[in-house]
């Protein structure tokens, strides 16, 4: 597939089925994550491999985290939520690990990770693969974090779902002038 024509008709892609990406496949994906712009070369990122019966547990604890909130789920909302792990025959998850750096703030580190998250669509795409980024409240949840094994420095940026697109969606048309304009400096 042309570059740019890989970047002008990728799509997220909601419904997967197996298979799950073969591990030739995966090792294409991380490296091309492993291409994104990294300012000092920190590689602020890493990503979790959920698959098989991990993901039934990922749902458990998507569970154990809203309870532990407090939130009284209904038993039909907490089996909603306990299967959105199961959309996929994979999930990734991607995890921006942030690093005290004299020229690189924070967010600069995070924002690296999230194009490293980018390219491993884009890979998946490239492959003939379907995967979808999703965040949501577990993204940021202390709990789920904690039994991801995250440290104190590591964030979630996104649950990257990846398998089989049962279909795939058209691609949405924005004019380009939505988005760009010319900045004329000061008047």
């Amino acid at each position: 597939m042309d570059a740019i024509e890989m970047l002008h008709n990728r799509v997220s892609v909601p419904v997967l089925v197996e298979p799950a990406p073969t591990k030739v496949q995966l090792d294409m994906m991380f490296k091309a994550a492993l291409r994104s712009p990294d300012h000092a070369g920190l590689k602020p990122w890493r990503f979790l491999l959920i698959e098989g019966e991990a993901r039934q547990q990922l749902g458990d604890l998507f569970v154990k985290a809203i309870r532990i909130k407090g939130d009284d789920l209904a038993d039909d909302k907490a089996a909603k939520l306990q299967k959105k792990p199961l959309r996929a025959p994979l999930i990734i998850v991607a995890v921006a690990t942030t690093q005290s750096h004299i020229k690189v703030p924070e967010v600069e580190q995070i924002i690296t990770a999230g194009c490293a998250a980018h390219s491993l669509l884009l890979a998946a795409y490239a492959q003939g693969l379907g995967a979808m980024w999703r965040t949501g409240e577990m993204a940021y949840d202390p709990v789920v974090k904690a039994g991801l094994g995250l440290q104190a420095h590591e964030q979630v940026i996104g649950f990257l779902y990846v398998g089989t697109a049962k279909r795939m969606r058209q691609v949405s048309s924005t004019d380009i002038e939505d988005v760009v304009s010319v900045w004329k400096g000061k008047s």
